[in-house]
């Protein structure tokens, strides 16, 4: 201390704090070195994927700006800060010409992109208050800019008969028609194996999902689910039939390839019966939406355009959510309310014809 009174302070509350066994040794080490030993040590059991975003958080928004700082002495209004910066100005982006001249420039973040940098960050924070690093997370009192959630924009009826149209002959037409009549996400379509097909029970477990790894080298890997759980989908009789076809096509092209075929049991594959990759995925939807007048829509929207069509054909709220995979209902609800919302203005107007009929009015 820089006086004999704050020593003395400073002595009655590690005293205290030895009494009532909260004393914590001090901890030297900075922020950046422990998100190092947080992110090499702590993070065994979340998926690869999710393991390589983390990392690009912290290398590239959270050590810069809080790396230096001793962990001991970070607190609230530091990290505060910190997220207030990161949605006014951003992070520093540089840009070289070809002539090599460097422009430096500034791009405030996403009020989702703070959320998860946040996330990263307290999740790092809280391990270190279990281990007894920190007495408390001082990333908890803080404050994050608001997100507005994106109004959804699936396809409507007549674009999906314009988008089947489209796809006929295309070589992915059946992932693209499975995915629409089924909302699976895209690493799990990508990842289905026929393994998971069952057409005497007319069913499909989805209990993987192929995920392309960040950083340089384009590797894919199985993970688990979204949520982490095995599901099971009765799709459309229509949906296992053009499975079938499917099946035989596959049959037929394995034949041509002869011994260059790899069988790795994956329903949807290149000519040689390799994974898809997710870029040729990606340029084969954008072309066909934006022949339809949608070169808006993502491929997301296949699975947004058939949670609408199957909450709009009576589907209950909890069958969606078990199909989509979502947590719980109410997340489901969530997303999908004005769905809802217009089913109920529908209903009042049935019923209030009915009444006007029996009534005589």
């Amino acid at each position: 201390g820089k006086t004999q009174k704050e020593v003395s302070q400073k002595l009655r509350d590690a005293t205290a704090a030895i009494d009532n066994g909260t004393y914590t040794a001090p901890n030297k080490q900075t922020l950046g070195q422990w998100l190092d030993v947080w992110a090499g040590a702590y993070l065994g059991s979340v998926k690869p994927r999710t393991v390589d975003l983390y990392n690009s958080y912290i290398r590239v928004y959270i050590k810069p700006a809080l790396g230096a700082v001793r962990l001991e002495n970070l607190n609230t209004h530091t990290i505060q800060g910190f997220y207030n910066t990161l949605a006014k100005e951003g992070k520093e982006i540089r840009t070289k010409d070809k002539r090599g001249k460097v422009t430096v420039s500034h791009g405030p973040l996403a009020p989702k992109t703070v959320k998860n940098v946040h996330g990263v960050l307290h999740k790092a924070l809280q391990q270190a208050v279990l281990i007894g690093y920190l007495h408390f997370n001082p990333a908890d009192a803080c404050t994050l800019p608001r997100i507005e959630r994106k109004e959804l924009a699936p396809l409507d009826d007549l674009q999906i008969t314009a988008f089947l149209k489209e796809i006929q002959g295309n070589s992915m037409e059946a992932l693209f028609t499975v995915t629409l009549f089924t909302g699976l996400r895209e690493g799990e379509v990508m990842g289905l194996m026929w393994d998971c097909v069952d057409f005497e029970a007319g069913t499909i477990t989805i209990n993987k999902q192929l995920q392309r790894l960040r950083g340089g080298g384009g590797e894919y890997r199985f993970v688990s689910p979204k949520n982490g759980k095995s599901r099971v989908i009765p799709p459309a009789a229509s949906v296992m039939a053009l499975l079938k076809r499917h099946r035989a096509a596959q049959a037929a092209q394995r034949l041509r390839a002869g011994k260059l075929w790899e069988d790795y049991g994956l329903v949807f594959t290149d000519e040689l019966g390799h994974h898809l990759a997710q870029a040729a995925i990606y340029r084969s939807f954008k072309k066909a939406a934006a022949a339809i007048g949608r070169p808006d829509a993502r491929f997301h929207d296949l699975r947004h355009s058939y949670a609408v069509a199957a909450i709009r054909s009576g589907d209950d709220i909890k069958t969606v959510q078990e199909t989509l995979g979502h947590t719980t209902a109410a997340f489901t609800l969530d997303i999908y309310a004005h769905v809802t919302a217009q089913m109920r203005e529908a209903s009042a107007a049935r019923m209030d014809a009915y009444i006007k009929s029996v009534c005589g009015t």
